[in-house]
């Protein structure tokens, strides 16, 4: 990222940022940070008129000095240079990344995969002693219905007591 694009990001001027890059440029190897040459300078500022088709008028509207390009790692060190409030937050931010980071490689997830493959198998056999159990009360049950319909049918083959016949009700006329 270029050193314009940074400062806007950060929310502070360029002229700071190059400021603080120059004043801590032992944070800063080539790996991290360079600055254009005045080819690619050029090359950048001729990309930026044709996108711009008419210039605007006034002082310090385009910059006479090559911006400094940023590495990833450059953007983070960044953070850590600039005293703006959003510098502040990514810096912190960056920091808890490395902690999670560390973290993650002290306690590897294979461990945790061990533990869930182990939690797994144990909720799979609770589930076989429950349908183990769930056919037995089954079992039980269809014993008891058969039962239930046996004597259903005894009592269907008695004779029954013949019913009475009995008096009609409503309005009879003779």
């Amino acid at each position: 990222m270029l050193d314009f694009d940074l400062a806007a990001m950060y929310q502070v001027e360029t002229k700071v940022l190059k400021q603080a890059v120059r004043r801590n440029s032992q944070r800063f190897p080539s790996d991290f940070m360079f600055e254009l040459t005045q080819e690619e300078y050029n090359e950048l500022i001729i990309r930026l008129r044709s996108q711009i088709v008419t210039l605007e008028a006034g002082r310090g509207k385009y910059p006479k000095y090559a911006p400094f390009a940023f590495t990833e790692q450059g953007v983070a060190m960044l953070s850590s240079v600039l005293r703006s409030e959003t510098a502040i937050q990514v810096n912190i931010a960056v920091m808890r990344a490395f902690v999670a980071i560390r973290q993650l490689l002290t306690a590897p997830p294979s461990d945790r995969i061990g533990r869930l493959e182990t939690q797994v198998q144990e909720l799979k056999e609770y589930i076989e002693e429950i349908f183990a159990d769930q056919n037995d009360i089954n079992e039980d049950t269809r014993m008891q219905l058969e039962l239930i319909n046996q004597t259903l049918a005894e009592l269907q083959s008695h004779d029954r007591p013949s019913i009475r016949s009995r008096r009609p009700i409503g309005f009879i006329r003779k």
